[in-house]
C-alpha cells in the first residue's frame, strides 16, 4: 500500500478538489481538513472521502464556492446557511464566528443549515480549545441516514456524531464520538481494506448481524451506540436532530438530500468570563492525575484522556506519514485522470 506525508495527502486533494471546479480558497480548507482527518488516524474522514465528494459535486448537492450567509445573529448567536457549500468550509467560518462572539458575549451558539459533510469534527472543536475556549459541535444527517433506531432494522438517523473540547495545558482535551456504533466512513475503509469489521457495528437487509462491510450497502444498516444498552445511543442521536436539524432549520428525514448533508450545532464558551485560567487549569490538572492514577485492571498499561489517541497518532503520522489502502489510491488516481488533475 502506497504511503504519503501529510502535506502530499493535502496536497493530492487540493488538486483533485480544483480539477473538479471547486474554488482555490475553499479546496485548500478542504483538503486541510481532509489530510488532518488522516493525521490524527480518522482515515474514515480522509481523503477517502474525495470520490464521494466529487460525485455529490457532478450531482449537484455540493455547490462549491457558494456564499455562507448570515441568516441571523444577536449577541451570543448566530444563524448561518451554507447554501450547500462545503461543510468544512462553512464549518470553519462558524468557528471564526462563534469564537469572535464568544469573546464579546462570554459564550456563543452558532447553527448551520444547508451545510454539507462537514468532515471530522474534533477539528473544529479543538481548533476553539486551542485558542483558550471550551466548545462543543454536534451534526445531524437531515437526509438519509445509515442508523437504525434501537430495536429497529431500517435506516432513519445519521451517524449524529458530538464533540466537546477544552484546553489542557498547552494542547487539548477532545471527546469525538458518534452516536452510533461507528462512523459509515470506517465500515469503507474495512471494505476498501478488504477486512471484516467488529461485531456490534452493522446488520444485513434483513436484521442479522454482521461483520461483512459489504453488507451494510446493499441494505444494511449502523447500529446506536450501546450494544444491548443502544437505546443510549438512540436517544442522544434523536436529541441531536432537534438541536442539528430542527433547531438549525437543515431538517430531519428529508428525501430530497443526499446523505452527507448536515445540520450543525455550535456552542462556544470563553473561559476567562467564567473561571480565571490559572484556576481551570490548576483543576484540569488535578482531574487528569485523579483519573490516570486510578487502579488498572489486567492487562491495561495506562489511562489515556480523550483525544489523546489522536495526538499521539498524530506526532506518529506526522513523522512517519499515512499508508493509503490500495483501492483507495486506485480510486483516487482515477477520478484524477477523469479530471485531469496532476498527483506530481
Amino acid at each position: 500500500m502506497p504511503q504519503f506525508s501529510i502535506e502530499q495527502l493535502s496536497e493530492i486533494a487540493f488538486q483533485v478538489l480544483s480539477a473538479g471546479g471547486v474554488p482555490e480558497g475553499d479546496a485548500r480548507i478542504v483538503a486541510a481538513e481532509l489530510a488532518d482527518a488522516n493525521a490524527v488516524g480518522h482515515d474514515s474522514h480522509g481523503v477517502i472521502r474525495l470520490m464521494q465528494y466529487l460525485e455529490m459535486i457532478d450531482q449537484g448537492f455540493v455547490k462549491p464556492g457558494a456564499a455562507i450567509d448570515v441568516l441571523k445573529t444577536g449577541p451570543a448567536f448566530t444563524l448561518l446557511d451554507a447554501n450547500f457549500n462545503f461543510g468544512q468550509v462553512a464549518a470553519s467560518r462558524a468557528v471564526e464566528l462563534g469564537i469572535d462572539q464568544a469573546r464579546q458575549a462570554g459564550t456563543s451558539t452558532v447553527l448551520i443549515r444547508n451545510c454539507n459533510h462537514v468532515g471530522r469534527l474534533g477539528s473544529y472543536s479543538k481548533r476553539a480549545a486551542e485558542t483558550g475556549l471550551a466548545s462543543m459541535m454536534a451534526v445531524n444527517a437531515p437526509g438519509p441516514g445509515g442508523v437504525a433506531p434501537f430495536g429497529g432494522i431500517e435506516r432513519r438517523l445519521g451517524t449524529n456524531p458530538i464533540s466537546m473540547s477544552a484546553p489542557w495545558d498547552n494542547q487539548a482535551l477532545v471527546l469525538d464520538m458518534t452516536t452510533s456504533a461507528t462512523a459509515e466512513g470506517k465500515v469503507r475503509v474495512a471494505l476498501q481494506k478488504g477486512e471484516s469489521v467488529p461485531e456490534g457495528w452493522i446488520i444485513d437487509a434483513d436484521g442479522n448481524p454482521t461483520t461483512d462491510p459489504a453488507r451494510l450497502y446493499d441494505g444494511g444498516a449502523l447500529l446506536p451506540l450501546g450494544g444491548p444498552l443502544g437505546f443510549k445511543g438512540f436517544g442522544l442521536s434523536v436529541m441531536i436532530d432537534v438541536f442539528g436539524g430542527m433547531l438549525s432549520g437543515s431538517g430531519v428525514g428529508r428525501d430530497d438530500l443526499p446523505r452527507g448533508a448536515n445540520g450543525a450545532w455550535m456552542y462556544f464558551v470563553d473561559l476567562p468570563q467564567f473561571i480565571e485560567r490559572d484556576a481551570f487549569d490548576n483543576l484540569m490538572s488535578q482531574y487528569v492525575a485523579s483519573i490516570r492514577s486510578t487502579k488498572k485492571a489486567p492487562g491495561v498499561e495506562e489511562i489515556l484522556m480523550p483525544g489523546e489517541i489522536e495526538l499521539r497518532r498524530e506526532t506518529d503520522r506526522r513523522a512517519n506519514g499515512v499508508v493509503v489502502p490500495d483501492e483507495t489510491w486506485r480510486q483516487i488516481q482515477e477520478l484524477a485522470a477523469k479530471l485531469g488533475a496532476s498527483l506530481d
